[in-house]
């Protein structure tokens, strides 16, 4: 079963996000787990903790399907040690904000060298940073999202998150969760048959499907291989539908969050329906 949503707002407490995913018919949902412009947040009241709970629980949104998105502020990869340690911090209290909500699924961008260390010793680092924080929590799983490679943002090849994968000391509570605008962007032609069969075979090869934790739905502005990060609504972008059908009709895309990040907010509903209707 394909369980389908969007990255909707939390503002007012975490426990309004089930609530706004509903409004929109999802069956699944992201958010951020605090304010993701700021590097410390107050905790959550238990009065919010136990709201968010039942909400889920009434709503019918399981644990699998809700996939929280990581501060953009992190760098778990940063070449300044006190600019590592800040990001390491706020990694740590986003995936204990997880493990309060009953959640088992973290998702955040793995970090960038800023042209100062080698590749590998960051994706190393990254590591690192990774161990770091599921020594110190559990239940929740390290979802790395691939990136376009804008910059200097690592992870937007596949080998780049095997790299970090093999240096998780616990394989059980790490994953993936591929974002196609991201893909595209990095090199991955995924829009024809043959293209996305290839793609999610080599995947498969050099990272494993077991490992693919949640996918991020979207169009892209730019191009294959621009390594540029510019989400689009579906249909509206370089992609065409078939993607999307391909990814409807695919059975190692189910019971996993299926996310929209897409720009318009006032069609996710529409979106969601869509991609509800691509399904044979």
């Amino acid at each position: 079963m394909k369980y389908i949503g969007a990255h909707i707002s939390a503002s007012g407490g975490v426990e309004n996000a089930p609530l706004n995913a509903k409004e929109i018919g999802a069956k699944a949902f992201a958010f951020f787990t605090r304010n993701q412009r700021q590097w410390v947040s107050k905790p959550y009241e238990t009065k919010s903790i136990d709201l968010f709970k039942s909400r889920c629980d009434e709503l019918g949104f399981l644990p699998d399907n809700i996939l929280p998105h990581g501060s953009y502020l992190i760098n778990l990869g940063h070449p300044e040690e006190e600019a590592l340690q800040k990001s390491r911090a706020a990694f740590l209290d986003e995936m204990l904000r997880c493990e309060q909500l009953g959640l088992n699924r973290y998702n955040f961008h793995p970090g960038s060298h800023l042209h100062v260390m080698d590749v590998d010793a960051c994706l190393d680092r990254i590591a690192e940073s990774i161990n770091f924080a599921l020594d110190k929590t559990k239940g929740v799983t390290a979802v790395i999202e691939n990136t376009a490679g804008q910059g200097t943002n690592l992870g937007h090849t596949f080998e780049q998150i095997a790299h970090i994968i093999d240096k998780v000391e616990d394989k059980s509570r790490v994953g993936v969760c591929i974002d196609t605008a991201h893909a595209l962007a990095a090199g991955y032609e995924i829009r024809t048959r043959e293209g996305f069969d290839e793609t999610f075979d080599n995947f498969n090869k050099i990272v494993g499907i077991e490992y693919l934790k949640g996918m991020h739905i979207n169009d892209s502005k730019k191009e294959v291989g621009t390594r540029v990060d510019r989400h689009d609504s579906l249909g509206k972008g370089v992609m065409s539908m078939d993607l999307f059908y391909f990814i409807m009709n695919d059975s190692r895309f189910d019971n996993m969050p299926l996310i929209l990040e897409t720009p318009d907010t006032d069609i996710w509903a529409e979106e969601i329906k869509m991609l509800y209707s691509l399904q044979k």
